[in-house]
This record gives C-alpha cells, sequence and structure tokens, in this order.
C-alpha cells in the first residue's frame, strides 16, 4: 500500500505561478495529476512514468511542467501563466496499482 501526501495549492491571481508536490511513500511506476474542475469530471493534466516522457493534457502544454525525484519518491507540478480555467481540485496520481492522494484546491482568481 503506498500512500500519496500532496503539498502546495492556493489562491492565485491570473498568469500567476504554482507549484504542486506529492510525496510517495514507496517507489512506484507512474506519477502524475489529475484535477477535477467544479461540477465536472476528473481529468488528466499530466503524468510521467520513471525513465519516460511525461505526457500533457492539451490544455495545459507549455504551461505546466511536471518533474519526479525518483530517490524522494516525490512528483511535482509547476503551474505558469495560470488561468481562471485552472480553478480545480487536483489530484496526485500513482500506479500501479492505483493510489491517488487526497487532493489539494487551485483557485484561479482576481
Amino acid at each position: 500500500q503506498v500512500q500519496l501526501v500532496e503539498s502546495g495549492g492556493g489562491l492565485v491571481q491570473p498568469g500567476g505561478s504554482l507549484r504542486l508536490s506529492c510525496a510517495a511513500s514507496g517507489s512506484i511506476y507512474a506519477m502524475g495529476w489529475y484535477r477535477q474542475p467544479p461540477g465536472k469530471q476528473r481529468e488528466l493534466v499530466a503524468i510521467m512514468p520513471r525513465g519516460a516522457s511525461p505526457h500533457y493534457a492539451d490544455s495545459v502544454k507549455g504551461r505546466f511542467t511536471v518533474s519526479r525525484d525518483i530517490a524522494k519518491n516525490t512528483v511535482y507540478l509547476q503551474m505558469n501563466s495560470l488561468k481562471p480555467e485552472d480553478t480545480a481540485v487536483y489530484y496526485c496520481y500513482a500506479a500501479p496499482p492505483v493510489y491517488w492522494g487526497q487532493g489539494t484546491q487551485v483557485t484561479v482568481s482576481s
């Protein structure tokens, strides 16, 4: 059983930046991030398998960067040029099997 502990998130103005972190309690193959905007379904943001290139949702390409510290079993999400439509609860994801973090709120608003 792997536990995921997220940190980061909060309120930021449009055009601002935030960084999310997620630490896993053990080594795992793939880690990344999903988000759930208000009233919508959970969607993929970015995922990075160990030793492979990251995959991004089209809506965040060029603005968000996912990275991993394999030694620390940690995944990061650097979010730049944030938009109001990025407002969501962000969930850390790890697999296999599938594990979820507790979720952290990101609100982009002036």
